[in-house]
């Protein structure tokens, strides 16, 4: 019993902690920093779009995936050229760290049509892919190191043609991704302008709509154990054939020991592609924008625990994600329990 309440009383007290998410707070481009508004602010000048809410979003169809929630133009364009190295830096509202570990990170690009990237509409954009990374050869997602506060760094295919540009780069954390609709979305743009002379574009089979790109069933984004050892698909189309030869970047192939499949092997599926002209635009629901009660309903349809030596453990479903009234904003979120949960994953399964 005294092993049991010390136990409840750690993870109680934890319970606060779990309900940070976040935003990209900084990028750098060629070492040049711009930085970011935190969520719900806009009053800094930046290249980077600035959203309402550092929640998730949920289900694949939400238009929240394009920027990210409510997002606005920013009043900057930062200069780029081919093969520039983007350096993200993702943070809580709070400026803690980043608080997932389980989940691919994609990064994309969309050609400015017709005008500079500060007034762009990006409902309108079609985007191709140029990164994308999943699992490592240890076993760890990419997305630890922003689990550890660390960067990630994408560059620019080298032969990319002069232009304007959106750089969308996005985080899907699986964490809750056993559930249809569990998998958190968190994309960011950022403006770009591009010089050089380079001549590579996308195909026009390589471009997407956001939303449109995915399904809340994909296997890369519905999948029966996050935690699991076996092959991992990714979401999306493919990277985009011009990104060959481009230093640093995954091109899928680089990927396929770890990411390409999941534990039931399904293949890679073609790239998907989305006509904005002919597919409806989805409208915001109560259960899409940013639900902050989504984790919690999601996390309680599940509680349970295992018994190991005698001893109560938690396994990945017990923790509930408890959410209060401006308390993301407020700074109250240090750290997720993806490792915890992970780490109880296998007792989950015997259960």
């Amino acid at each position: 019993m005294k092993t049991f309440t010390t136990l409840m009383i750690a993870l109680l007290a934890a319970v606060p902690y779990v309900a940070a998410h976040g935003f990209v707070s900084q990028i750098k481009i060629d070492g040049k920093s711009y930085k970011g508004n935190r969520p719900a602010s806009s009053g800094m000048a930046s290249p980077i779009r600035a959203i309402s809410s550092q929640n998730p979003n949920h289900h694949a169809n939400n238009p929240a995936l394009t920027c990210g929630p409510d997002a606005k133009k920013g009043s900057q364009v930062a200069a780029a050229n081919p093969g520039s190295k983007l350096e993200f830096h993702w943070n809580a509202a709070d400026m803690s760290r980043w608080p997932h570990n389980t989940g691919p990170v994609l990064t994309y690009l969309a050609e400015c049509t017709g005008t500079t990237c500060d007034k762009f509409d990006a409902s309108k954009a079609k985007w191709f892919k140029i990164d994308e990374l999943g699992k490592r050869s240890n076993g760890d997602w990419a997305q630890q190191d922003l689990y550890e506060g660390k960067p990630l760094t994408v560059s620019l295919p080298s032969n990319l043609k002069a232009g304007n540009y959106l750089v969308r780069h996005e985080i899907i954390a699986l964490h809750l991704a056993s559930t249809i609709g569990g998998a958190e979305f968190y994309p960011s743009c950022t403006q770009l302008k591009v010089g050089g002379d380079g001549t590579g574009v996308p195909s026009a089979n390589e471009l997407v709509s956001i939303p449109g790109a995915y399904k809340d069933t994909d296997p890369g984004i519905h999948i029966s154990n996050p935690y699991g050892t076996g092959k991992y698909t990714m979401p999306g189309p493919a990277v985009a054939k011009l990104v060959a030869g481009t230093p640093g970047n995954n091109s899928g192939d680089d990927n396929n020991d770890d990411d390409t499949q999941n534990d039931d092997g399904d293949s890679k599926p073609a790239p998907t592609t989305t006509d904005a002209s002919s597919a409806p635009t989805p409208s915001p629901t109560k259960a899409q924008n940013n639900t902050s009660g989504h984790c919690k309903r999601a996390m309680q349809k599940k509680k349970r625990a295992s018994f190991v030596d005698d001893e109560i453990i938690a396994d990945s479903d017990i923790i509930e994600e408890k959410r209060e009234p401006g308390a993301l904003e407020a700074g109250y979120g240090r750290r997720h329990f993806s490792r915890v949960m992970g780490r109880f994953a296998s007792h989950a399964a015997s259960i």
